[in-house]
């Protein structure tokens, strides 16, 4: 049953106004592992990078950033892959950054999807072995750019017009890989750790202890990877933690983040970012000067993206192709051969849809679902790696988290890329890709479950209309 936000928050201190300014500027930098690229909808002005060479690790930090995202897409990974690439960037920033302070950022899903507790506990011990024991874990899936916020220790999902339900009665809880059956973070951890950490040893953190300056109490008491679960519901409550978590740090303890994607943001001190106006399309590469049409990438399945790909295809502002999953499992090579040439000739002409097929096709248990996920994806960013080697497309529109990953790092092979900012208000981020084949291509990343109905139809006619 949906809730409205003043049912939730009756009788709570009242929000705090906080200007981004007001936060203290960290003498660390934030490494984001980002388990997929949708975690830069709510930044600006960042380096992204798909890999982490020492060469791509200096060209990052050498542009003097507060945070520097790298993408690991280990939501799409199995258990082992995803502790081990977290194993490797962990260690490989360190050893990049040399004398430089580092604190590692988990971003993760607002709806509570990818490997927890692993990736925390993963980051912890190679911080550890470096010297540095990590007293807390924060958890703070709130993304309210998106309708995800936390009161009273539940995470909700929803918007002020529908209101907001328990994220466990939701689509999401029902995930094949990582779906949940509680709502209150406290109890999410415990079921998640098998009850090796139980609710009563969680600290939480409410709006009232935010708004009342008593976080910074219950920040000091964690200690030994302690679990920390954070209400918050507006870019103020973010901002009161940010600061609470500044004195916290100056006084000794040490944190793992494990968050969503306005987290970074609010961290760091950075403003709210303005959708990208004319000048910043033009700056991230939209020119006159590569064939007509842009190219639409959709591989997420959640329901929000079916909704928004059907409104899509209803305005007929692009050819259609669909990405036929059993013919994939049958014969990959020749098949994304002859739909990549296909693409190439019509993206002359216009933009072009390339999408899945809507049937979810699972396996026998959570591996087997992932390994046919990962089947279809790399057929998927082979099709357009194929294409991107043939033409030059205006744009290229990446929907779902596993898709836009794959796409930017294996389909346009891209290794560095700036956050220009975002196409909608807090969500849909704008990439200038740095170097590949696709260098000067606009890259839209493109959450499977943000936006409404009609925001991939907003997107792509903004960038199909600009010259």
């Amino acid at each position: 049953m949906p809730y409205s936000l003043e049912q939730l928050t009756e009788g709570m201190l009242a929000p705090v106004a906080c200007a981004a300014s007001g936060v203290p500027r960290r003498p660390d930098t934030l490494i984001v592992l980002d388990d997929d690229p949708t975690g830069t909808q709510s930044v600006a002005n960042l380096p992204v990078l798909t890999r982490w060479e020492p060469e791509d690790l200096r060209w990052a930090l050498g542009q003097d950033t507060p945070a520097i995202y790298i993408m690991t897409n280990s939501r799409s990974l199995s258990s082992a892959d995803a502790e081990q690439i977290n194993r490797d960037v962990a260690r490989a920033a360190l050893e990049a950054a040399g004398n430089r302070a580092l604190t590692f950022v988990s971003r993760s899903d607002s709806t509570l999807r990818g490997h927890f507790p692993l990736e925390p506990d993963t980051l912890a011990d190679v911080a550890s072995a470096a010297g540095q024991d990590i007293d807390g874990y924060l958890i703070v899936p709130a993304f309210g750019d998106a309708g995800r916020i936390t009161v009273n220790g539940v995470h909700y999902a929803g918007n002020d017009t529908d209101g907001f339900t328990p994220v466990a009665e939701t689509e999401f809880a029902q995930d094949a890989t990582f779906g949940y059956s509680h709502s209150r973070l406290a109890k999410w951890v415990e079921e998640k750790t098998q009850g090796a950490t139980p609710a009563d040893h969680v600290i939480e953190i409410s709006l009232n202890d935010l708004r009342g300056g008593t976080a910074l109490e219950k920040l000091q008491s964690a200690q030994n990877r302690q679990p920390i679960a954070v209400d918050i519901v507006t870019e103020d409550d973010l901002r009161l933690l940010a600061i609470a978590l500044h004195e916290a740090e100056e006084a000794g303890k040490n944190f793992i983040y494990r968050v969503g994607p306005p987290f970074v943001r609010a961290i760091i001190g950075q403003d709210i970012p303005s959708v990208v106006d004319a000048a910043a399309l033009t700056s991230a590469g939209v020119t006159k000067d590569h064939v007509k049409g842009g190219l639409i990438v959709v591989g997420s399945h959640v329901p929000t993206t079916t909704r928004q790909l059907n409104a899509l295809l209803e305005r007929n502002v692009a050819q259609v192709r669909e990405l036929n999953v059993h013919e994939v499992l049958e014969e990959p090579e020749q098949y994304t051969e002859m739909l990549a040439d296909d693409i190439a000739q019509t993206l002359k002409s216009g933009n072009v849809i390339l999408h899945t097929s809507r049937e979810l096709v699972t396996g026998k248990d959570k591996d087997d679902s992932l390994r046919i996920a990962r089947e279809v994806s790399n057929s998927l960013v082979s099709t357009v790696n194929k294409m991107i080697h043939q033409v030059t497309p205006k744009f290229v529109v990446a929907k779902g988290g596993i898709t836009s990953s794959d796409t930017a790092s294996k389909g346009l092979e891209m290794t560095r890329a700036t956050v220009v900012g975002p196409m909608q208000p807090g969500i849909i981020s704008l990439w200038k890709s740095e170097d590949g084949p696709a260098k000067g291509v606009p890259y839209i990343v493109f959450a499977g479950n943000v936006g409404n109905d009609e925001s991939l139809i907003d997107v792509v006619t903004r960038l199909t209309e600009h010259n």
